[in-house]
């Protein structure tokens, strides 16, 4: 029988997502590894971004918030998991866990927003190609993405303002880090109302910013339709790769663990806790790289470090 216990005697969890695991050390080195090539590579974006004056463009601002972004949303996990997996220290007080939980769901939030203004940053880059520097200036362009942060960090209050009122009757996570679900299963009450609740408001953001994406490229591809030149084709096909992967990367592993959450298909802890990593750090890992290689003023800036030449 389960005892309710008030809140004031649980000022401390305990995670168990990785008790099972029989090479801890192993996955946290691997996770370590993988976290800081996440935050070398984003803020190395970042840097050739800020120095060099010829970057200073409306996508860069939206590049610049989107490895920041994915710096937080690692932020908040992974170096919970890393201590669980490396230090063996498990513990974590309520309050950071709380902010913990929020922050990660901030950075889930930003992440589609994010991915939204860059669709529809190249969207006006394609449709109106000679009045894009007088719609989307830099400073529209600073204003929009902090208007963004005010909204992501005032939709995300659902997540502490559901969870913090509950009371608590276990100190026991036995998920990796502290999420929403892990918060919820810790208290008294069932969580079925609050995890439908929660998946209401993903499943609005994720498919609302995900259909926000498919019609300004399906605009986009009306666009491309309608041009004679091949050449005007591949360039527009150049101008959006990059956002594109991006849009892979992120949207793919979200949704099938969304899916095969949904359709009830049974998961181990291991397969779940599995799953959810690579949804953060994948994209994470990714997106720097795509933006390194595909984006041409950065590829020189780093071949121009590279081979040590002046730059001009």
């Amino acid at each position: 029988m389960v005892q309710n216990v008030s809140r004031k005697y649980i000022n401390e969890f305990v995670f168990t997502g990785f008790d099972t695991l029989e090479k801890p050390v192993v996955v946290g080195i691997v996770i370590l590894t993988v976290y800081i090539l996440v935050m070398l590579a984003n803020l190395a974006n970042i840097c050739f971004i800020v120095i060099d004056k010829r970057l200073h463009q409306p996508m860069y601002v939206f590049i610049c918030n989107l490895a920041i972004v994915d710096m937080l949303y690692c932020t908040c996990a992974c170096p919970t998991m890393i201590s669980i997996l490396i230090v063996g220290f498990k513990n974590i007080s309520y309050v950071p866990c709380i902010f913990q939980m929020y922050s990660f769901g901030l950075g889930f939030v930003m992440e589609v927003f994010t991915i939204s203004v860059m669709a529809f940053d190249r969207l006006i880059a394609i449709i109106k190609p000679l009045r894009y520097h007088s719609i989307l200036t830099n400073v529209r362009c600073v204003i929009l993405t902090f208007l963004l942060w005010i909204l992501g960090s005032a939709a995300i209050t659902i997540v502490p303002g559901t969870a913090v009122p509950l009371p608590l009757c276990s100190p026991i996570i036995k998920y990796v880090f502290c999420d929403y679900a892990a918060v919820i299963r810790a208290t008294c009450v069932d969580p079925n109302p609050y995890f439908d609740l929660m998946s209401s408001f993903t499943f609005f953001l994720l498919f609302g910013t995900f259909g926000f994406v498919c019609l300004t490229y399906l605009k986009i591809v009306i666009v491309v339709v309608k041009m004679t030149s091949k050449g005007s084709r591949k360039k527009v096909f150049q101008t959006c790769l990059s956002h594109l992967l991006v849009i892979i990367c992120y949207y793919g592993p979200v949704f099938i663990l969304a899916v095969l959450t949904r359709v009830g298909v049974s998961l181990s802890l291991e397969e779940r806790n599995g799953l959810r990593i690579g949804t953060i750090l994948g994209p994470s890992l990714v997106n720097p790289f795509i933006y390194c290689f595909r984006t041409k003023e950065i590829r020189n800036k780093i071949l121009r470090i590279v081979s040590k030449e002046p730059t001009e």
